[in-house]
């Protein structure tokens, strides 16, 4: 088994009490599903920095911010890739990169 990054993009934030809880739960649910694939669950993060090639810092996370991440067991790419398919951010807008973390 491998371990998979997927970096959410995206996403809206609720707009209420209710919808957060609705919105946690799909999250906790998702995990749930995963069961042992889920390495670490992650986090979601604030507006991130771009440092440039030529040192300069854009404070503007760049042409597609990240939202959060997450650390997930995978058999294949193929594999990774159809769990990122239950991922919840994909309902309200968002999306999952996901990518292989080699072992060094």
């Amino acid at each position: 088994m491998s371990k998979y990054l997927y970096v959410y993009h995206g996403g809206s934030m609720p707009q209420s009490k209710e919808e957060g809880e609705r919105v946690m739960k799909a999250w906790t649910d998702w995990f749930g599903k995963l069961g042992p694939a889920v390495v670490e669950g992650g986090n979601p993060v604030g507006m991130s920095n771009t440092v440039n090639s030529d040192g300069s810092v854009a404070a503007n996370g760049g042409a597609n911010p990240a939202s959060g991440y997450s650390i997930i067991e995978a058999s294949s790419m193929e594999d990774a890739n159809t769990k990122a398919k239950g991922c919840p951010i994909l309902a309200r807008g968002g999306s999952v990169e996901v990518a292989e973390i080699m072992q060094m």
